[in-house]
């Protein structure tokens, strides 16, 4: 017996269900998506579209420099910096 699975395309690097991509949790507007990996932190941002410069990567408990790797195993939360006076 077969099976046929049909799926609708994916946004390039965002992977399927079976994959194991990485978790990332963004803040404003607040989302998840999964994706595929290893990428830096910065591609990460960009891929989102979203301002390395403007965002935080945050890996576990740890801030994440713009040039470190995240991979698939990662759960990544993103938030926005904020500042004030």
């Amino acid at each position: 017996m077969y099976f046929l699975a049909i799926h609708s395309p994916l946004p390039a690097g965002v992977s399927g269900a079976y994959d194991r991509p990485m978790h990332v949790q963004l803040s404003h507007p607040a989302r998840s998506v999964d994706i595929k990996g290893p990428k830096k932190a910065k591609d990460l941002l960009r891929e989102l579209n979203l301002v390395v410069e403007a965002h935080l990567v945050i890996r576990g408990d740890e801030l994440v420099t713009e040039d470190e790797m995240l991979s698939d195993k990662d759960q990544i939360e993103i938030r926005p910096v904020i500042s004030g006076g």
